[in-house]
This record gives structure tokens, sequence and C-alpha cells, in this order.
């Protein structure tokens, strides 16, 4: 467990005049790096549309994050800016997945900048709805005499559900693709993977945040979290282990078995998209095989117990309507007409293209 990986101090600046100074440390190599980031995006545009004219929002957000970069060194409060475990992971993420969506939809015929438009918007509607489905499951925490509203945007507690943000994103990508005349099943079946890869990267910053946590185990490879995490203070509360413990009871590593699970589901529907007979089959194959995966991993977490009077956790009840909606998603794929089939041919070593004859007809 790692909450903070580290710190991004303000020291060394130069200055500038009338512009201010400008950061060379710490946040002088975040801006570098931002700057790195905006001009690669110009430059796959530019390949795209041979246009260097971003989308309007895109460019409002880099710039936005562009200013509060420079300008955050005035502020006498702060002496540096915390990278979080867990924002760090959701980072990777976001990059790893919507960089593998991007390249294979474009190899489909989709415009890359689409899918890249696309993840900007299931990101932000997926951090909403996670955080909102968190407070709507424990309004008893947000709500009420002496609480403080302020805590309603305060992550660092582990207040995201995966199946929150699940909803907000298809919701974000129906309305997308609807808006865009993009053919939605096509894009599903790529972007089923890359869902699985943004999962994996957020499972291991689980991990380092100590949210999502397992019940006590003893083989080789449970962990033991420090005192003042989030397990350690929910053992202290349900009277399992005394406030001076050197730390919590050894427990399964459910983030990372949900970590791992997030791999296979992403190289299983990676390996079967070559071989689908129709559109939408790879999305039916996630969508049926998460709501089973993740039943049973929640037999082995410990962070929250059975609900509305069964002993099933809130994520298995909601499990068994993603099952039953992926059960009927697959019945409306049978029904969907049979798309060319074509098995992917091995390239053979050394195979050089055909050398197109530009002798005259006789």
């Amino acid at each position: 467990m790692r909450q903070t990986l580290f710190v991004i101090r303000f020291d060394g600046e130069i200055p500038l005049g009338s512009l201010g100074n400008l950061p060379v440390f710490g946040l002088g190599l975040l801006l570098a790096v931002w700057a790195v980031i905006g001009a690669s995006l110009l430059y796959v545009r530019y390949r795209e549309t041979e246009s260097l004219v971003p989308s309007l929002y895109g460019a409002g957000l880099w710039t936005a994050v562009a200013l509060a970069i420079f300008y955050a060194p005035h502020q006498q409060r702060l002496v540096g800016i915390p990278i979080f475990g867990y924002g760090f992971m959701l980072f990777l993420g976001f990059v790893f997945a919507t960089t593998i969506a991007s390249y294979r939809a474009n190899r489909q015929g989709f415009p890359e900048s689409a899918v890249w438009d696309l993840t900007f918007w299931v990101f932000l509607c997926g951090i909403g709805g996670a955080r909102l489905w968190y407070v709507i499951q424990y309004s008893e925490r947000y709500f009420g005499p002496g609480k403080n509203l302020a805590n309603l945007i305060n992550l660092p507690d582990g207040g995201l559900v995966f199946y929150g943000g699940l909803l907000g994103g298809v919701l974000a990508t129906v309305i997308y693709c609807r808006t865009k005349n993009i053919p939605l099943l096509k894009l599903g079946d790529i972007a089923i993977t890359s869902v699985f890869v943004g999962m994996m990267f957020g499972r291991m910053g689980c991990f380092l945040n100590g949210c999502c946590w397992g019940d006590a185990c003893a083989l080789p490879w449970a962990v033991t979290f420090p005192p003042e995490s989030v397990p350690f203070m929910a053992e202290v509360q349900r009277g399992i282990i005394f406030p001076d413990a050197a730390g919590s009871r050894p427990l399964h590593p459910t983030q990372i078995y949900s970590a791992i699970n997030a791999l296979v589901l992403a190289v299983l529907t990676f390996c079967y998209y070559p071989y689908r007979h129709k559109d939408g089959a790879v999305l039916a194959v996630g969508w049926l095989a998460y709501p089973i995966s993740r039943f049973t991993i929640e037999f082995l977490r410990n962070d929250e117990g059975g609900k509305w009077g069964t002993p099933f956790t809130p994520a298995q009840l909601f499990s068994f309507g993603l099952l039953a909606t992926a059960l009927a998603f697959l019945w409306y794929v049978a029904r969907q007409p049979e798309r060319s089939f074509q098995p992917p041919q091995p390239t053979p070593l050394n195979s050089k293209p055909p050398v197109k004859s530009t002798a005259s007809p006789a």
C-alpha cells in the first residue's frame, strides 16, 4: 500500500518579469511533460486530418491544466503536489486503454480522434458515476447533522464503485455513438478489451490506496495493511484488532485478484476478436464473463457485508442484474446478421508484397 507515491515540490523558478516565474524543477518537469503530451496529440490529429486545430473542449482542457500547473507555485499554502497512487494508476489505465483502443479502431476504419474524444467523456462520466454510486450506497457518511458536504468530492477515502463508473461510461458511449453516427456494436467489440485494461490498472490503484480489501488469509501471499489505513481502521471499528496493533490481520489481496481477472478477460476478448462471426459478439463475451468472475471474487472480500436482507454484497446483487442483461444481449447478438468471417492468416516470414506490373497492354 502506498497512497502517496511522491510529491512534486515547487522548488526552483526563473523570473520572467511581468509574465511571472517559470518553474524549472518539480512543476517545471510536470509542465514539460504536459507540453509533450499536447504536442503528441496535435501530431496524431495532424496525421489524421492534416489540421492542427484541436477540438474545442480538448484545447480548453489542455490549456486549463497547463495554466493550473504554471500558477500553482504562487499559492503560498502549497508546498507541492502529491501524486496519489490511485489517481496515478487511473491515469495510466486511461492512457494505455485509450491508446490500445485507438490503434485497433483506426485499423478497422474508425477515425482515431473519435476514440480519444469518446474516452474523454467516458472518463468523466465514469468517475462521476462511480462517485455517485458510492455516495448513494453510503449516504449516511455524507448527509445528516454534523456532516461536511465537502467530503462528497474526497476521493482518497476509496470512494469509487466500479459498477457506477460502468453505468456512467456506458451511458456516455451510447450518447456519443448516437450523436456521431458511429456503429455501437462494432466499436463495443474493440472497446471491451480496453475496458478490462483500464480496470486492471484501476484495481492496482485500489491496492495502493488500501480500499476493496479482502478477508482474513493464511496463504503465503497474504498482505498486511499498516495503521491508519482503511482496512486497519475498519478492523479496529469492528473490534477485530486493537488500536495499538502493528497492522491489520493478513488479508486476501483481492485487489490483485481483480487486476489479474481483468488482465485475463482483456486477453480473452482480444484473442477472440479476429474470430467473431457477428458484431457485438466480443462485447457479449466480456459482458457475460465479468459478472461471474466478480461475483466469485466478492466472496473473498471483507470491505462490505450483505445488504438489503440478503447474504450478498451490493456488487454481487448488481452482478445478478448484469448477468441477466448479458444473456439478453447475447440473444440480441444471435439475431444479428452474420458478418463476413475470414480467420486470421499468419504472415510468412520474409514475405514481400507482389510487384505490380507496369507493362502496357498489347
